[in-house]
């Protein structure tokens, strides 16, 4: 069958992001990032910043972990962490999306929400330390931290909160029906193998 929903996972700097963009702009179909985010924030009560920050950050039970709640609603996270809090807004908001129709659906962990629908396409991005490291400092410019530290903690932050709410390991191909590799095959290549996939599968 025509994979209608396709999600990206991918490594920081490998531009997943971007491999997602053009293929929503390939198949014509809506593109959920920072409109997921968006969604989430509305929903929970929190700023999308703090919703982009943590949403995919390592869970915590710590007292700091329950001092972003939403203000003026008093029990409104039941007692959760803000990361589990998040974590079941974000399930609920991505099943939404899921059912509207087609669309690409990037990070989040939706590969795994989405995991029992056979109209997906789990695909996951990945790149070589070097092309990664020279995509962020162009994007988001230097930092006190060296690209590789950048890259290993945000990565290493995806890890643990992928391997706490799903039991399964974060860039294991077994979890995604393709890997691909964007500084070998570069970014415009990894969206076209994509397509190609989603409408001949």
């Amino acid at each position: 069958m025509e994979k209608k929903i396709i999600t990206i996972s991918r490594e920081f700097g490998s531009g997943g992001r971007t491999v997602g963009r053009l293929v929503a702009q390939k198949l014509g179909i809506p593109f959920y990032d920072k409109e997921l985010v968006e969604q989430v924030a509305l929903e929970s009560g929190f700023a999308p910043q703090f919703v982009e920050e943590h949403g995919e950050q390592s869970p915590g039970k710590t007292l700091l972990s329950y001092a972003f709640a939403p203000q003026g609603v008093p029990g409104v996270m039941n007692g959760l962490s803000a990361a589990d809090f998040l974590w079941n807004i974000q399930c609920s908001v991505i099943l939404q999306l899921a059912e509207k129709g087609p669309c690409v659906i990037v990070g989040r962990n939706a590969d795994y929400i989405l995991k029992d629908r056979p109209e997906c396409l789990h695909a996951f991005i990945h790149a070589d330390i070097e092309f990664r490291a020279d995509r962020i400092v162009r994007l988001y410019g230097e930092s006190e931290k060296s690209p590789q530290t950048r890259l290993n903690e945000k990565d290493k932050r995806r890890k643990v909160n992928y391997l706490h709410y799903t039991g399964r390991n974060w860039g294991d191909v077994k979890n995604y029906d393709i890997c691909l590799n964007s500084s070998t095959l570069g970014v415009e290549t990894c969206a076209d193998i994509i397509v190609s996939i989603a409408k001949n599968a």
